[in-house]
């Protein structure tokens, strides 16, 4: 039986949760694949750190480029994060024609059509479940499952962090701060929170998704990206009043004929409809739903981070680059298939919604015939009003539900609407979702 040796670079949380996977299910996945896994080197930035997973001294190494160079080693994988080191790790290891592992979001989303382009120059894979959504097999499901399926509607709530924050403050009428803060001392939340709840890591899988579900390579920096921060209790109890739920979601819309149209790649707090399935995904799980135009409506539902949610994405990769490695070939289906080449990704501008704006207003006669003649002569209509009786006077929410309008349209409304002496504070505007 051919045994297949692993390099592993990064031994922390999750480096450590695919070491204990492999000791524990290694020879499940043997009788499985026919095939012999070990891990032969672990490199590590420090060889004193204390760690939750105890590793064999003799395993550690501080030297990550003998542990790549080493032709002994079969697999690099690659689980220190960031997009420094670990993208030299990656094109190192790649240049030799190794298949490469990765759970690197960050990396990937900056760097993928560089590592993708060298992968097939020197003949070797780059593999890369772990970096979305954890434990859900997303990636192969685009790859592989969805092959004879273009991809119509991707909605993706691939931040747990966020999710967990938005499910407290609606389950327990909570403010956004709170919440966070408790996150923070569960673990849910880092301490500098950034990255998550203002968007930037759901930025980063939405990216990959629509890489990978459309063919050409998306520029982060095209990517729309509004996290969770201004979100208040009042939103959300709002939002429950008229049937929704507000989620972080990453979005990727086909817009116009396909292939080549443009596609919205986007990450903004969306109201969606208690109805949907996605309202009812709370606390840190993730979830997927997707749309092809031959299968219908899909989900994939399941933790998307964790140690073992993402040391089993990790194994399931291994698992992919150890037959790959079997029977010699690494291009059974590839990582990344530039199929649109006209593809382009369609700018917020452009983008078509409906809107939920929420305004703090004198409460005086005359002022949402004001608000509406702006709305009017934007061409922009209103479904729905709500507005707190009693409080003549005072400043006080209107809730005004808006038709279909394009973002840029409906900014330019916002803006004089601002304006106007009787409203008050920063007007909050939330895109709705209907899932079409």
């Amino acid at each position: 039986m051919r045994r297949v040796n692993i390099g592993l670079v990064g031994a922390g949380t999750v480096g450590g949760g695919v070491f204990q996977a492999v000791r524990r299910n290694g020879p499940l996945m043997t009788a499985r694949l026919g095939i012999s896994l070990g891990i032969r080197k672990v490199a590590v930035r420090d060889l004193g750190k204390g760690r939750r997973v105890k590793l064999p001294r003799a395993l550690l190494t501080t030297d990550w480029k003998g542990v790549v160079a080493d032709p002994q080693n079969d697999i690099i994988v690659e689980l220190i994060g960031g997009t420094t080191t670990a993208r030299q790790v990656v094109l190192e290891a790649l240049r030799l024609g190794k298949p490469v592992v990765t759970a690197n979001k960050a990396l990937l989303s900056a760097h993928g059509e560089e590592l993708f382009s060298v992968a097939q120059k020197h003949g070797g894979n780059l593999y890369y479940e772990a970096s979305v959504a954890g434990g859900i097999p997303i990636i192969k499901v685009l790859r592989e499952a969805m092959v004879g399926n273009r991809i119509t509607r991707l909605y993706g709530i691939v931040n747990g962090t966020c999710n967990y924050i938005l499910t407290r403050m609606k389950r327990e009428g909570a403010d956004f701060d709170d919440v966070l803060a408790d996150a923070q001392r569960l673990g849910y939340a880092e301490a500098e929170p950034s990255l998550d709840v203002d968007g930037h890591d759901a930025a980063h899988k939405t990216g990959i998704l629509a890489s990978l579900a459309h063919g050409f390579w998306v520029n982060p920096a095209q990517i729309h990206t509004e996290g969770i921060r201004g979100i208040a209790r009042l939103d959300i109890a709002y939002a429950a009043l008229l049937g929704y739920t507000i989620k972080l979601l990453g979005i990727v819309k086909s817009v116009g004929p396909a292939p080549g149209g443009p596609v919205q790649v986007s990450v903004y707090p969306a109201l969606v409809p208690d109805t949907h399935v996605l309202a009812s995904v709370n606390d840190v799980f993730n979830a997927v739903f997707l749309r092809g135009d031959i299968v219908g409506d899909t989900l994939y539902y399941g933790r998307g981070a964790g140690q073992d949610a993402t040391a089993s994405a990790v194994l399931s990769d291994l698992g992919d680059a150890a037959l790959d490695l079997k029977h010699g070939s690494h291009r059974r289906v590839p990582a990344f298939t530039p199929h649109e080449r006209g593809g382009r990704v369609q700018p917020i501008e452009e983008a078509v919604s409906r809107y939920y704006l929420r305004l703090d207003v004198v409460d005086r006669p005359g002022v949402l015939a004001r608000i509406a003649a702006i709305l009017g002569r934007s061409r922009i209509g209103i479904s729905s009003v709500i507005q707190p009786e009693g409080l003549a006077g005072r400043s006080v929410p209107l809730i005004l539900m808006i038709h279909d309008a394009t973002n840029a349209a409906m900014l330019r409304a916002l803006h004089s609407i601002s304006r106007l002496p009787v409203v008050k504070g920063k007007p909050t505007l939330i895109r709705v979702e209907s899932f079409e």
